[in-house]
This record gives structure tokens, sequence and C-alpha cells, in this order.
């Protein structure tokens, strides 16, 4: 048995699976949480961090929920939500009436580590990653879509000119048109990728709360336009002019994102 000595000075135990101790160094997890992020996900991070890093040894004890709670502050709910994610990542396993314990083989799993309260840097980042998927999502939806398929899209794109009419954002209906193409690739792996990063993914969620109404009327005009111009390839089952529609649109949006951000000092 290891006891630690953690950051707020508590003595934790951790038994490794054959009874001796190994190098443990002080957890990340165990501090208090200070970040403006989700605390769910804040705890998901530590604890993967610590377990990828070596901190926690495979078959080591993780420390109890009760420890956890008096280190980070955070509620028993988020502790057991937390978890419950390592769980599902296959990083920990619990033993009835023992503990949570590191998997025997673990390997870091694929996340992206942002949410609403994240910067427009980590944002436009993930527009990049996005980029290259949805070109060939473009190209392969104007290749395979069905009829049935590209009515959806355009159903998608007239919800975003409503919204646009009533004055509203439209985020959630952008992403609805963006994953309706996603789906008409007949590769379910795309759609699965863009509702794992989800709608935070439009930059316009993190920067247009402080623009000007004008400001963001006249991008969702230029944004609809883009739109068109990507559905009419879509329609006509032109690949090339598809990924080159989408490929025009998301770097054109990355671009306008990153100078509106300048203007109004958002990082």
């Amino acid at each position: 048995m290891l006891l630690i000595r953690l950051y707020d000075d508590q003595t934790v135990a951790i038994r490794s699976r054959s009874g001796v101790a190994g190098v443990t160094k002080n957890l990340s997890l165990l501090r208090p949480i200070q970040a403006p992020r989700g605390l769910t996900a804040e705890i998901v991070s530590r604890l993967t961090a610590d377990i990828v890093s070596g901190k926690l040894l495979p078959g080591s004890r993780l420390p109890t929920e009760q420890e956890m709670i008096a280190a980070t502050g955070v509620s028993r709910t988020v502790i057991r939500e937390a978890v419950a994610a390592l769980r599902a990542d296959k990083l920990v396993v619990s033993r009835q009436g023992i503990g949570t314990f590191v998997a025997e083989k673990v390997r870091r799993p694929y996340r992206v580590e942002f949410d609403e309260h994240s910067s427009l840097r980590d944002v436009l980042n993930v527009m990049e990653l996005r980029t290259g998927i949805e070109v060939e999502a473009a190209g392969l939806a104007a290749e395979r879509a069905t009829p049935a398929q590209i009515r959806k899209i355009t159903e998608r794109f007239e919800a975003i000119q409503a919204a646009i009419d009533a004055g509203d954002n439209a985020v959630e209906e952008d992403f609805a048109f963006h994953c309706e193409i996603a789906e008409a690739t007949n590769n379910p792996q795309f759609r699965i990728f863009l509702e794992y990063l989800g709608s935070v993914v439009i930059p316009r969620q993190t920067v247009w709360g402080r623009s000007a109404p004008l400001l963001r009327r006249n991008n969702l005009t230029l944004f609809q336009r883009e739109h068109a111009r990507i559905l009419a390839a879509i329609r006509t089952h032109d690949v090339q002019k598809a990924r080159a529609a989408m490929h025009a649109h998301l770097g054109a949006s990355r671009d306008r994102h990153q100078k509106l951000a300048a203007e109004l000092g958002i990082k």
C-alpha cells in the first residue's frame, strides 16, 4: 500500500494489483477545480491524463468518491458521471464493494476537449479538422444522395433561412444542415463524427453574442449563399463542385470569424 501526500495535504492510500506500490506522482485530479468548463468534463480530462501518463498505474485503485469530492470541491453526481464516462472509455473498471480500478490495458480515447466556454482558437482548430471531413462528405453526398436525402438537405437549408428571417442565429439549423449532408454520404461514420463534435463547433455560438445585430445578419446572409452553392452541387450530383463549395464555405467562415474576433478583441 502506498500513502500519497496530495496537493491539499490529504493522505490517500492506493493499492497496486500486485500489492507492491508503484511510483505515483501528484495526481492532477486531486486539486480544486476553478476552470470555467463543465465540471464533469474537467474531472474526466484530469483522470484520463493521470491514467495515460502513468501517474495512476494499471490495477491501481482510484481515490474514493469522498476523497475526490473533498479534493476537488465538486458534487457526488459529478464524480459519478465522470467515472461512468471513464468506464465507457474502458479506462477503469469497478469492483462492487471494493472500488474503481485502472484497467489493465489503456489507451488515450479520442476526445475533443472543448465546449461553449472554450476559446475561439480552440473552435477554429476544430473547424480545420471539420474541413477535411466535410469536404469529402459533400463530395460523397453529391455522388450517393438519394432523392429523399436531397429533399431532407433542402428542408434543412430552408429551416436555416426561416430562422434567419425570424432574427435567430440559426446555430442548430446550420448544424442540422451539415449533419444531413453527412447522412447523405450513406457512410454512418461521417454523421457520427459530426454529432460527436456537436453544434458548439459552429463558431458564431462563441463569437456573436458580443457583435452587432446588423453584423450578424450580414454574415448569416453570406453563410446562406455558400450553403446554397453546396446544396445546388449536391442536387446536380456534381462531386467536384460540391467539394469545392464546402471547402470555400468552411474556409470563408473561418476567415470571417477570425476577422470578427480580432475586431471584438476575442481570443
